[in-house]
């Protein structure tokens, strides 16, 4: 689409887009951070879920530990209380018969009181760290807790923030919106969203957002600076500027048939990553810049 305009309003414009252009950037820059805020909140949530995980299966472990601990003693009791009733015993035996037996009773009491000792003390160990361990799962989990507590109040003030920067930038959009084509700012917000540059100068014959050399009418039409065209390669609003020396070496009146010329072999490297990352994206925004260039107008 192209509106046309004198010289001097088009300067106007142009400037209106270029403030437009930083207003719109700043804003869907705040707009990403409205969103990915929360993420973060997100992520110490999810830490915090699995501290809980870890700490519910260690409290388990825990128990089991506890609960084998205390079999261990009471099987202890049990082993000690035959062996002291068997020593006391040998106090009344009358058989040689009854003396064999008691001390078999005895020994045996005391080879198993040795092995339940044994494995109470590994058990009691066990349960020790286990307990260790909660109490630092504990800690953590209460950090976490108070992290994510003052987080979330950080976190629901910087977003204030955010959307009273985006009210305010809002209003700037809208004054500076008000007195150009809608379609036009439309598509100016879609590019802007990409790649935070809708409006580029044109030094010579070569568009400065993907450093495409454009066809010699098409140039001249955007040097005539009298309507808003936009770039056939990357779709973004182009305004002339005249080139420095050193960007000087293609101009206006050396395009002869630059338009049919291939501009670059495939092992060049000409293009910026937007370019290639436009070149699918700005099929619709292609057709509209195309119909700048044959000079149709909406």
């Amino acid at each position: 689409m192209a509106e046309d305009f004198d010289n001097e309003k088009m300067k106007v414009v142009f400037d209106k887009l270029k403030d437009l252009q930083d207003i719109l950037a700043e804003k869907y820059d705040l707009e990403t951070k409205i969103s990915d805020t929360p993420r973060l909140l997100d992520e110490q949530e999810m830490l915090l879920s699995k501290l809980k995980e870890e700490f519910l299966k260690k409290n388990s472990e825990f128990e089991e530990a506890r609960a084998k601990v205390a079999h261990l003693k009471a099987e202890l009791a049990e082993v000690e209380a035959i062996r002291e009733n068997g020593e006391k015993g040998m106090d009344s035996i009358t058989t040689h018969r009854e003396y064999d037996s008691l001390e078999k009773q005895i020994s045996d009491a005391k080879a198993k009181e040795a092995e339940i000792r044994s494995e109470l003390l590994k058990e009691e160990k066990m349960m020790d760290e286990k307990d260790a361990e909660l109490k630092i799962e504990e800690e953590m989990i209460h950090n976490q807790e108070s992290s994510i507590a003052e987080g979330r109040s950080s976190i629901e003030k910087q977003l204030e923030s955010y959307k009273s920067e985006c009210d305010k930038l809002e209003e700037k959009e809208k004054t500076l919106s008000s007195e150009i084509d809608p379609e036009i700012i439309l598509k100016f917000q879609r590019i802007i969203k990409r790649n935070r540059k809708g409006i580029v100068s044109v030094k010579g014959i070569v568009c400065s957002g993907c450093h495409m050399i454009l066809p010699a009418q098409f140039a001249n039409e955007v040097h005539a600076g009298n309507k808003v065209m936009f770039c056939p390669y990357c779709s973004r609003i182009l305004y002339y500027e005249e080139p420095t020396e050193d960007e000087s070496s293609f101009t206006l009146t050396d395009t002869g048939s630059l338009a049919d010329l291939k501009f670059f072999d495939d092992d060049e490297e000409g293009l910026d990553d937007e370019y290639s990352e436009n070149e699918d994206d700005g099929d619709d925004d292609n057709d509209e810049s195309s119909s700048d260039y044959d000079g149709e107008q909406d």
